[in-house]
């Protein structure tokens, strides 16, 4: 799901790029596919509610991951992993869904403008659109900041679940070396006892004769 995430936001900002961008027909293009996406308006907003849910989802289990680590004192390997998988996908999913809001903002002030401009719009409708077009680059670049910021903590975050998996499988692989440790020692001392045993049968049979002799 992490990888599916991941394309969406990639593919979000760069929708979000030619909307931004004009680059030849792309603007165009861009323009009529979400053209045809917002006739679909009911599957969009149930995806998008999926997706709140999902995002709720993983911040109930985020904040029961940190109560439970708060009542024992500390978090396992496993609890640590799953909180981190938690909060990249609970990241994703809140910045898939601002770019989404920020796309659907961008194209209808497009939208107006190319209106307008067609229709012959006063300079200062023309002029606070550009504003309004202007804030929304501003607001696009300030999400591809964040993009690359939390790109970062997702690179840290991944290096930090692979160290806990590792580290994981290590402690495993000295709890199963310490039992097969404890096994042979209790083997050990099986041996003994029995031994020991066997001796003191001996020693006893030794006595039993020493006294027969002497009568």
């Amino acid at each position: 799901m992490i990888q599916l995430l991941f394309f969406l936001v990639f593919v979000e900002a760069f929708v979000a790029f030619l909307l931004m961008v004009k680059i030849g027909p792309l603007r165009e293009l861009v323009m009529n596919g979400l053209d045809q996406v917002k006739m679909r308006k009911g599957t969009v907003l149930t995806i998008a509610g999926t997706m709140s849910v999902i995002l709720f989802s993983n911040w109930v289990s985020i904040v029961k991951i940190q109560n439970k680590g708060a009542k024992i004192g500390t978090m396992t390997p496993m609890d640590q992993v799953l909180w981190r998988t938690h909060l990249l996908e609970a990241s994703l999913m809140g910045f898939s869904l601002y770019l989404g809001f920020l796309i659907d903002r961008m194209h209808h002030h497009l939208q107006k403008l190319i209106n307008l401009r067609k229709n012959g719009g006063s300079k200062k409708e023309v002029e606070k659109l550009e504003a309004e077009k202007l804030q929304l680059k501003e607001n696009e670049d300030k999400a591809k900041e964040e993009v690359k910021q939390l790109q970062k903590e997702i690179s840290g975050l991944t290096e930090t679940i692979n160290k806990l998996k590792l580290e994981s499988k290590e402690k495993d692989k000295k709890i199963e070396t310490a039992e097969a440790h404890v096994a042979s020692l209790q083997k050990q001392s099986a041996d003994l006892l029995l031994e020991y045993d066997r001796l003191l049968e001996d020693n006893q049979t030794l006595q039993a004769q020493t006294k027969t002799r002497h009568f």
